[in-house]
């Protein structure tokens, strides 16, 4: 699936899900207290471990399964995921982000 960021007479820009998918994972992987990312198996084959999208009209719908940092606390994690998430998607596409799931999927004791 594409993500029509433009159309005209002269044509239409448009992202793919790949790419899409690249912007949550690095945003994601930079944010305090993030150590990986999860997904199931299936996700992993095809190249998009932790990140689920769907989107229509000019909006996305993200869902990021995240591995976070022990000892941290987990809902603080999940709110600068949400927020930097949703602000590079807005800021890089102009995609309006309806919303952005955050899944811990595991908490991951420092080496």
């Amino acid at each position: 699936m594409d993500f029509t960021l433009a159309s005209s007479d002269l044509g239409r820009v448009a992202i793919t899900e790949d790419a899409l998918a690249q912007i949550v994972r690095l945003t994601a992987a930079e944010c305090y207290g993030v150590v990986g990312m999860s997904s199931s198996r299936l996700r992993r084959l095809l190249g998009r471990s932790g990140i689920e999208l769907a989107g229509a009209d000019g909006t996305v719908s993200i869902a990021v399964h995240v591995v976070v940092e022990h000892g941290l606390n987990l809902a603080e994690v999940a709110s600068t995921v949400r927020n930097r998430v949703s602000y590079e998607v807005e800021r890089m596409t102009g995609l309006t982000v309806a919303a952005v799931e955050v899944h811990i999927e595991a908490v991951k004791a420092s080496a």
